[in-house]
């Protein structure tokens, strides 16, 4: 039953004939998971702690930054350094603290295989938060295998997609899963993230909203769900579209592939090296014979550099692998050293390269530590 204070903080739900109390009990037991607390997940948590949603799991394993700030409206400038997940939990707390709150401080990989299942096995629905094609054709997986909604949602610039993948509907038809659309994980450096290209701070909003929106109508039960229909936002253009997806026969099969997945094993023995922007230094310093390797975009290489690093974009390392040396040391830099990890990963997996070296804090900690004359962005 809703108590006396649940009826009035949903009233204008509870006025839907469509909600009414019997949908907005429906909410206060459902329990929904949201992977990734950054630009999608901050709406997607605002709009469903404010619903009353039972239960909100909320995983994300990366701390605020002042970039985030631009899009991921839950944060302030005080929370920079603090956990996502605990600080969301915090914030949303002080919106609605009639639900229940898990914070989870990890990320949703193959490394936790175990616990990653288990969060998915203890949620009624699963949002797609995230910003990685790793994470998410993982939570593909899990939820056709343990036949769980999810929910996705994605953004690129200025355009971003929403739809529901392995839904089941009232009458048993079960809608297609998000590997009947993409069969193959793509590689990062293929489409990169907003970390990479940038993106509309209001973008990730729309589609947050639009995901939170979908997650109301699968659990009340009504409207039309998104299930095997992808639609396409322009803000731009101020345009949208929608295209049908249709479940594969072989869709239970699909999940888990081994090539993929050994295409996502990290090979030790090329991904295990890092360099400190003091170690670097003293490399220039002692004059060696190394190649430093820029790989951010020509806008952010022309505002600031390290002297003597060779510039080829994240995008255009696919394409230029030729022009990377194998016979000496390869120092890979960019702003905070997540894409040149994200390229070492990619020449190491898919070329066979082992003279890898990722520069520790990037150009960022290159700015504090060493060249405080540099001005970074």
């Amino acid at each position: 039953m809703l108590s006396s204070t649940e009826k009035n903080r949903y009233q204008k739900h509870l006025l839907l004939p469509k909600i009414g109390q019997d949908g907005q009990l429906k909410l206060k037991n459902a329990k929904v998971l949201v992977i990734g607390a950054g630009g999608l997940g901050c709406p997607v948590l605002l709009y469903l702690a404010a619903a009353g949603i039972g239960k909100l799991g909320i995983m994300d394993a990366d701390s605020v930054d002042l970039s985030n700030l631009q899009r991921q409206v839950l944060y302030k400038v005080e929370d920079i350094g603090s956990p996502k997940a605990t600080t969301a939990a915090t914030r949303l707390l002080k919106l609605n603290d009639t639900i229940e709150y898990e914070a989870v401080k990890q990320n949703f990989k193959a490394e936790n295989a175990e616990n990653a299942e288990n969060f998915v096995k203890n949620y009624d629905i699963i949002v797609d938060c995230t910003d990685n094609f790793t994470a998410r054709y993982l939570i593909n997986d899990y939820c056709v295998k343990l036949n769980k909604p999810f929910v996705y949602g994605a953004i690129h610039q200025f355009e971003g997609q929403v739809s529901v993948f392995n839904y089941t509907d009232s009458l048993g038809n079960q809608g297609p899963t998000y590997r009947c659309l993409f069969p193959e994980q793509p590689s990062e450096l293929e489409i990169p993230n907003c970390a990479t290209i940038g993106v509309l701070g209001i973008l990730p909003g729309m589609l947050g909203m639009y995901q939170a929106n979908e997650v109301i109508k699968i659990i009340t039960g009504i409207g039309t769900v998104l299930s095997g229909q992808l639609l396409m936002l322009d803000l731009l253009e101020n345009t949208s579209q929608k295209i049908k997806v249709k479940r594969k026969a072989n869709a239970e099969k699909m999940i888990f592939p081994e090539g993929e997945k050994q295409k996502n094993m990290p090979n030790n023995q090329a991904i295990n090296s890092t360099i400190t922007v003091e170690e670097l230094s003293e490399k220039i310093q002692n004059k060696e014979d190394f190649f430093l390797l820029d790989v951010r975009n020509l806008n952010e290489y022309e505002i600031c550099r390290i002297e003597g690093s060779v510039l080829i974009p994240m995008s255009n390392i696919p394409t230029n692998v030729k022009h990377i040396p194998r016979d000496r040391t390869v120092v890979v830099y960019c702003h905070h050293g997540f894409r040149s990890a994200s390229v070492i990963d990619y020449l190491s997996q898919n070329h066979g390269f082992n003279n890898l070296q990722n520069l520790t804090g990037g150009i960022n900690a290159w700015a504090n530590e060493i060249d405080e004359t540099m001005e970074v962005y």
